[in-house]
């Protein structure tokens, strides 16, 4: 690693200095190099003198960037710069986008991405649209990009997943960590492709006030952010916030009225957000991926292979999923064990049978009667 980056990761490691601190420190010595050399009197002459001026003064003869070096290497950590290619570009461009970015796995320079965020405590109905929708943009080569968080973070990052796509999580943590622990495999599925993020130093914990610093660069590298479900104040809120500031695309997906996690979702389309039933309702609002992203799959409809079986063996597994509400056919798709081909013809004997009505979109209900 060079030795800019080192310092600069050597800086983050002395407590109180963030990334705010960083930024200042590299605009008024000209380099994390040059403020790292420099006498105690220049430290002495930076604006908004804090305990943090101190922590560098004292603790910066007990430091070697070298070893910091060595640790992260140890720890299969690599570093990236916002002038540096592969640093997520709309990211680069913010005025306070991070000097430093940890990251495990692999980034691209030449990345569209979509953010899909929402609530912990998603619906089965939620993960279905989380992941149907993060899937189908992924096969369309947009990066996913969400928190790893549980709910319809997780299921974003499955379907991306799923389609063969790549997709970023980005931690409020350091990358020694996988929180939540119970999403140890998706972090390393999602590291064959894609990659983990942090602007948070190895050592950080997952403490509370690290996520919003989080989803300030899930909405940050992304030109838009898609909302799934969302209570009336959440971190997915919070998210939204952000991107309106960075003047990012907003995107919510409508949900039932009895549902509490749909209440924020319901309050952005209120306000002006752009109501999505498919990844069609993302590309016609987006003049850049319009012209060129969402004309194209990268991977064909092979996303759900499953060996033939004969029709008629498992409708159990489609009617269990169904209720009073709506359900489109790629969300049944998903939890039924019958294969692809098969779920039409399966859904059209249940009609017949009077248990199951369709809806227009290719949606389905349960039959009163059932």
């Amino acid at each position: 690693m060079e030795q800019e980056k080192l310092v600069r990761a050597t800086l983050r490691t002395i407590k109180g200095v963030g990334s705010q601190h960083l930024r200042q420190l590299i605009a008024y010595f000209g380099s994390a190099v040059k403020a790292w050399e420099a006498p105690q009197s220049k430290y002495l002459q930076v604006a908004n003198q804090g305990k943090w001026i101190g922590e560098i003064i004292q603790e910066r003869t007990n430091l070697d960037p070298r070893e910091v070096g060595e640790s992260l290497n140890k720890q299969g950590i690599s570093l990236i710069t916002p002038d540096e290619p592969g640093y997520p570009p709309l990211l680069a461009e913010l005025a306070d986008a991070p000097p430093l970015l940890y990251y495990r796995g692999h980034l691209r320079g030449d990345t569209e991405v979509l953010a899909i965020v929402g609530s912990r405590q998603a619906t089965a109905y939620g993960k279905a649209a989380a992941r149907v929708l993060a899937r189908d943009s992924a096969a369309k080569g947009l990066v996913i990009a969400s928190g790893l968080a549980r709910g319809i973070d997780t299921a974003a990052h499955q379907g991306a997943l799923e389609s063969g796509g790549t997709t970023w999580a980005f931690l409020g943590c350091g990358l020694d960590r996988v929180y939540p622990l119970e999403n140890q495999r998706l972090a390393e599925n999602i590291l064959e492709k894609g990659a983990l993020l942090s602007e948070f130093p190895p050592g950080s914990p997952p403490l509370a006030i690290h996520f919003p610093a989080r989803n300030r660069l899930i909405s940050g590298c992304s030109r838009g952010v898609l909302v799934v479900e969302s209570a009336e104040k959440s971190g997915a809120l919070i998210t939204v916030d952000f991107a309106l500031e960075q003047g990012r695309e907003v995107f919510a997906v409508p949900g039932p009225i009895f549902s509490k996690v749909s209440r924020g979702t319901h309050h952005l389309l209120r306000q002006g957000a752009k109501i999505v039933e498919g990844i069609e309702d993302i590309c016609n609002e987006v003049p850049a991926w319009s012209t060129h992203v969402c004309q194209v799959s990268i991977n064909p409809a092979r996303l759900h292979q499953k060996k033939e079986a004969p029709v008629g063996l498992d409708l159990g597994s489609i009617l269990v999923q169904l209720s009073d509400v709506p359900l489109h056919i790629d969300q049944i798709t998903l939890h039924s064990t019958l294969p692809v081909s098969s779920i039409s013809l399966a859904l059209l004997e249940l009609q017949l049978g009077g248990k199951v009505i369709q809806l227009p979109g290719q949606h389905y209900v349960l039959a009163r009667e059932c």
